[in-house]
């Protein structure tokens, strides 16, 4: 009920501002289309005879607190097609959809007061006091295109927050100032994490001090798939387009994959080939490779190779949506006997991997799309085999289903990851697949000595390392627990003569395997401190005379004014060595 009412207060809303834009400009100079609601407000497209500027904002919303001041009635009324095109004659984009709806399409139209009307389904408010006490605030003003097609014309959206009361409002902007200083795309370059540049769009560089926390998560994920008796393999980034079409790719994806054409440039010529957007079909070859017993199995086949997918320019974000990446991929051969236990460990994995980081996940199972590949028969088995799995973990009720939101060849369970400020993102994906395999001829030797087909189950537990360390500079402002930081340890020799005590500290931890940077200039040790700071280092040491002498280091905690004095160094190589092994989210912060 409530997000029903939600609904409906903002679409009321929507016309409030589009009434309020028309009052503004004159009715005779404003073309407007559609204004629906959205998750924190609704928006509303127009054509108008000027750019809208921010000096426009409060000039709207005062606007729209007068219309919703004069209590005037909303009424509804059902209108046949011929008397739609009468009302709405000279607004071209309103014409255009009452145009396009189907014969036996039910045409309604809403008045608010006398002199504004809206083609709309509706529902509505029933009198614009009952917006009494909304809470709304111009976001935005941005270009769009009509129906977003960018030939067609060039348009102006209004973005509106709206919500029920000021003080849902206030904490919602709160919330987006908070998401506003942790957005990865301004901490990541600050950081010096990674950059872009405009000759590869969408493909980010990662920056030395980026690459080490890459290769740091890298490697803490091989461990741990180490333990469970993966096998990692690496193969072609691009592949002539014969192992596309076997695939299904080909069919499928091809509008999202980057093209090598042949030496006569035709797509269709047989020496085409195509940058990998996914690695499964290598995983397909290797297993073909030779033959397979039962015994062989569970194979499992994990894959960090560089993968690319096109992108529209408009969708690009970050690290998350980029057009190059590397994907935690594995593709796992089973017996259909031993789905269950697969699955259920690579669950067990994404709780380990995602609670190292603090982090929690729901499940979300989805289901065969208009565009399957395969038949129904093999897809109905697969669907009931994930449901089976879920419904012992979560019980029944206890996770969501996404009806028709499945890949092409198989069902699939997504993992939705919760953060720091509460937003949900995508990231995990388990993939129940009985098409590849088939599409590739792979096949192992039953017990009974017959030639028996594979299951194959795709999954990923970062989904991709680009998008999930996006996640993680967000998640922790940039401050990341200590065995996850670029850099661990910042060192501060106070002058140059304390730079030989520096030197041996930084071997040491060098042989340790403690990431450090150290700073051998003259200048001033609070200059030099200010500095790490600013990269959010969790461990600066000062180092001085005394220091020297006795063979400690004196420690700048993170995060505050906190600093150890004097602690040993073989002391404080301990600590650091204890919070790699056990992936601590918090510093240690005294000697007890």
């Amino acid at each position: 009920m409530k997000e029903e009412f939600l609904d409906r207060y903002r679409h009321s809303l929507a016309h409030i501002l589009a009434k309020a834009v028309i009052e503004i400009f004159g009715k005779e100079n404003v073309q407007y289309s559609i204004g629906p609601q959205i998750d924190d407000g609704c928006y509303y497209d127009f054509v108008l005879p000027r750019t809208i500027t921010e000096d426009d904002y409060k000039t709207i919303e005062d606007k729209m607190n007068e219309i919703i001041k004069r209590r005037e009635d909303w009424t509804v009324k059902e209108v046949s097609r011929s008397e739609a095109l009468e009302i709405f004659k000279d607004q071209k984009f309103k014409t255009e959809l009452i145009n396009d709806l189907p014969e036996d399409e039910k045409i309604t139209i809403y008045y608010t007061g006398e002199d504004y009307v809206d083609l709309c389904r509706g529902p509505h408010v029933e009198n614009s006091a009952d917006l009494f006490g909304a809470a709304f605030k111009v976001k935005s003003a941005s270009a769009s295109y009509w129906r977003g097609d960018e030939k067609r014309d060039h348009m102006q959206r209004i973005y509106l927050y709206a919500f029920p009361d000021k003080a849902a409002l206030k904490a919602h902007l709160n919330l987006l100032k908070e998401a506003q200083e942790r957005d990865h795309k301004k901490l990541g370059p600050d950081l010096q994490l990674f950059m872009f540049n405009e000759t590869a769009p969408g493909m980010p560089y990662w920056l030395p001090r980026g690459w080490k926390m890459y290769n740091v998560l890298l490697n803490f994920w091989r461990e741990i798939h180490d333990l469970h008796d993966y096998q990692e393999i690496s193969a072609p980034v691009i592949n002539n387009k014969k192992l596309w079409l076997i695939s299904g790719h080909w069919a499928h994806y091809v509008n999202n994959m980057f093209i090598v054409p042949g030496t006569d440039w035709d797509i269709d010529a047989n020496d085409t080939m195509a940058a990998k957007p996914m690695n499964c079909p290598n995983a397909m070859l290797t297993f073909k490779s030779r033959l397979r017993s039962y015994k062989d199995l569970p194979i499992r086949y994990s894959e960090t190779d560089v993968i690319h997918r096109k992108e529209r320019s408009g969708a690009l974000n970050g690290l998350f949506r980029v057009q190059e990446f590397r994907q935690d991929d594995d593709h796992t051969f089973v017996m259909e006997s031993q789905i269950e236990d697969e699955i259920r460990d690579v669950m067990d994995i994404a709780d380990q991997i995602y609670s190292t980081f603090g982090l929690t996940y729901r499940a979300e199972l989805s289901t065969r799309p208009d565009d399957f590949m395969g038949d129904i028969e093999s897809w109905n088995h697969a669907e009931a085999a994930l449901k089976s799995i879920l419904n012992k973990k979560y019980g029944e009720g206890g996770y969501e289903i996404n009806e028709g939101d499945g890949a092409f060849y198989g069902p699939k369970i997504d993992l939705q990851m919760k953060d720091a400020l509460g937003r949900e993102w995508q990231v995990g994906t388990i993939q129940l697949d009985f098409q590849l395999p088939h599409n590739f001829g792979l096949t192992y030797t039953g017990p009974d000595g017959v030639p028996t087909e594979p299951v194959v189950i795709h999954r990923a537990i970062f989904g991709s390392f680009e998008r999930f360390i996006g996640i993680l500079i967000e998640n922790f402002k940039g401050a990341f627990p200590f065995w996850l930081s670029p850099v661990q340890v910042g060192i501060v020799p106070i002058r140059t003569e304390h730079n030989d005590y520096a030197r041996k500290v930084a071997g040491i931890l060098a042989k340790n395997h403690i990431r450090y940077e150290v700073d051998y200039s003259d200048k001033n040790m609070k200059e030099k401190i200010k500095e790490y700071k600013l990269f959010k280092d969790p461990y600066i040491i000062v180092l001085g005379d005394q220091e020297a002498e006795q063979q400690t280091v004196s420690i700048n905690l993170r995060g505050g004014n906190k600093k150890l004095q004097n602690v040993p160094l073989d002391k404080f190589i301990e600590i650091c060595n204890r919070m790699n092994n056990e992936h601590s989210l918090e510093l240690i912060d005294s000697l007890d």
